[in-house]
């Protein structure tokens, strides 16, 4: 049976950013741009002679070091992650911080930070465009947290939960 050959459609605008359609019409697959390491195209190479091509010549030291970079990862995403219960953007940064440690070692981690990064900038470009919203959300919640924060300790709540629950 004869083969049919494949015939590439020109670019349509409609489907820009779509990677399955740049990849048909010969484009690298990436929606952001060629040399990026966005995690949507060729991961960034390891240059000869730098820190990150001499740790992964020794498969023992190389195991070591994403565990120590998983680790620092984990810290920083577990330390934003506690600070949910405070209003406003104090999570964003220590767990962008963390993604971007994990980023430099995981590829599925390249993929969410750059994702979270661009949702943190909307977010901080939101914030500018509504300084005094912002402003009563976050400092209102910083006192709302410390008025809880008093509460629990003046009427001793966690001991009085501790006792309720038979312990």
């Amino acid at each position: 049976m004869p083969s049919t050959p494949q015939t590439t459609r020109p670019a349509d605008p409609r489907f820009a950013g779509n990677r399955a359609a740049d990849q048909a019409a010969g484009g690298s697959g990436s929606t952001l741009c060629a040399h990026c390491s966005d995690g949507l195209g060729e991961p960034r190479p390891v240059e000869p002679g730098s820190f990150r091509a001499r740790v992964h010549s020794n498969p023992t030291v190389a195991i070591a070091y994403r565990v120590a970079v998983f680790t620092a990862g984990l810290l920083l995403v577990l330390i934003g992650l506690a600070l949910t219960v405070l209003p406003g953007p104090l999570t964003i940064p220590p767990v962008l911080a963390g993604l971007w440690v994990w980023s430099t070692e995981f590829e599925w981690a390249r993929r969410f930070f750059t994702t979270f990064r661009r949702k943190a900038r909307e977010a901080w470009r939101h914030a500018r465009q509504h300084p005094v919203s912002s402003t009563a959300v976050t400092v209102g919640g910083l006192a709302l947290a410390g008025v809880v924060f008093w509460a629990v300790g003046h009427f001793q709540l966690v001991d009085r939960a501790v006792a309720a629950l038979g312990g």
